[in-house]
């Protein structure tokens, strides 16, 4: 174990774990704003990384070359819009298997959680390995069928052509990718609270998320 790792968290940190098209970027970004706290979208680390090794032309399978792809990525890389393409999203799924490039970026995301006053960091493996002792834990999901239908009208609006049929194809390539995983398979921290949006609105879910993080603030605070 680091000494990263070892060290304890001393600000409020808010861990939104969950699948692909959870809802949990939106929910992440509006308790950040709700909590005046700084916000890392872990999963355009791995965006980022997928699209340097498309970009590289590199073989998404070949772990060595991600890894050196993930030992260069700096924060002004993840405004990138391009990072938000369905074809980012399906190769930031390859990369992320691979175990050395989550040891690459492991030091970013918790240099991130243990900044002053607080962050919110959401992905996947938040509450598990980045910030084990996050004050609060969330885990966002929903059926696949809801994921899908969101992240297929976000491609819509960002003018990629696909269909509903080929997105509910990769939610499901992606969540069968996720929780076969060995080194680590995606799945909730044991204290986290579980949120289930798929009859939500998203003002809903935030709406939910925003109460679950603040009597997590209010028990942290007293403790």
């Amino acid at each position: 174990m680091s000494d990263r790792e070892r060290e304890p968290l001393t600000s409020f940190v808010v861990a939104v774990d969950g699948p692909a098209a959870s809802g949990k970027g939106t929910i992440a970004k509006q308790l950040g704003e709700a909590f005046d706290l700084p916000v890392l979208d872990t999963g355009l680390l791995y965006r980022c990384v997928g699209m340097a090794m498309l970009n590289a032309h590199e073989d998404l399978e070949n772990h060595e070359a991600a890894a050196a792809a993930a030992a260069l990525i700096t924060a002004d890389q993840l405004d990138d819009p391009t990072l938000r393409s369905r074809r980012a999203g399906e190769a930031a799924s390859r990369v992320a298997v691979h175990e050395r490039v989550r040891g690459a970026l492991l030091d970013f995301q918790r240099t991130f959680a243990r900044q002053e006053g607080g962050a919110v960091l959401d992905g996947r493996d938040i509450g598990t390995v980045i910030a084990p002792d996050a004050p609060a834990k969330l885990f966002v999901t929903a059926r696949p069928e809801v994921r899908a239908e969101r992240r297929w009208k976000q491609l819509k609006a960002a003018g990629e052509r696909v269909s509903l049929k080929d997105v509910l194809a990769d939610i499901r390539r992606r969540d069968e990718r996720d929780g076969g995983r060995d080194a680590a398979p995606m799945r909730p921290a044991a204290d986290a609270t579980l949120l289930e949006t798929s009859e939500m609105s998203i003002s809903q879910a935030a709406d939910a998320a925003r109460r679950i993080v603040e009597a997590a603030r209010a028990s942290w605070l007293s403790s």
